[in-house]
């Protein structure tokens, strides 16, 4: 099917399917969708993907207080322009496909990053686009901890413009105590230098129940 439609661009016409009518056209993009996850899916299950699980830049840690687990993710662990994103983005479905089916919870460390760990807008679309519809319904939080103007500015548009969706479903902390309403301590497993830095920038014993930003 998709060979066809392929010849059908190279000569200059139309897929049959965008002919059709809105409803049809819709159902055949969302099995085309379909049919690409479950290949990547494939893929993640049986390709080495050791040269990124070995970065230790995304993991699951633990649960949060509503018992969902908790996906940690170590921005200043990824260099953009080093890594084979392609195995990037199976490692993301390997990981995260047996944990999207339930609710659970994203928390992104942008601690003391530089240029080369800023992943572009067009990457992260691209890796949005590919993931099936569950990992958008089922996320229930993303907390960016010691935000930046860049990801401020890469959150309001990617939320304004490419998923809105999710907008409501983000959240910048200027700390990582402030991820205590959300998570216990003990639950929450992350590098020294981050504790370091939050330390460092926002002092001992600064949380306050309640007191979580949005």
């Amino acid at each position: 099917m998709e060979d066809d439609i392929d010849k059908q661009r190279l000569l200059g016409g139309q897929p049959a399917y965008t002919t059709a009518d809105p409803e049809t056209a819709s159902m055949t993009s969302d099995l085309q969708h379909k049919q690409r996850y479950e290949r990547l899916l494939r893929r993640a299950k049986t390709e080495d993907l050791s040269e990124v699980s070995g970065i230790g830049c995304l993991y699951q840690c633990g649960v949060d207080k509503f018992g969902r687990p908790v996906i940690i993710f170590i921005g200043k662990w990824f260099k953009f322009s080093e890594i084979n994103l392609d195995k990037a983005l199976l490692y993301l479905i390997h990981l995260l496909d047996p944990l999207v089916r339930g609710d659970y919870v994203i928390i992104y460390f942008h601690t003391i990053t530089a240029t080369e760990n800023h992943p572009s807008l067009a990457w992260i679309r691209q890796v949005y686009d590919a993931l099936e519809y569950k990992y958008k319904k089922n996320l229930k939080a993303f907390y960016i901890v010691h935000p930046t103007l860049w990801t401020k500015i890469m959150t309001w548009w990617f939320t304004t413009f490419m998923a809105p969706q999710i907008k409501h479903k983000v959240h910048s902390v200027p700390g990582v105590e402030y991820l205590y309403d959300i998570i216990d301590p003990d639950q929450l497993e992350i590098p020294a230098y981050i504790t370091e830095h939050d330390m460092t920038i926002n002092g001992l014993r600064y949380y306050k129940p309640g007191s979580a930003a949005s």
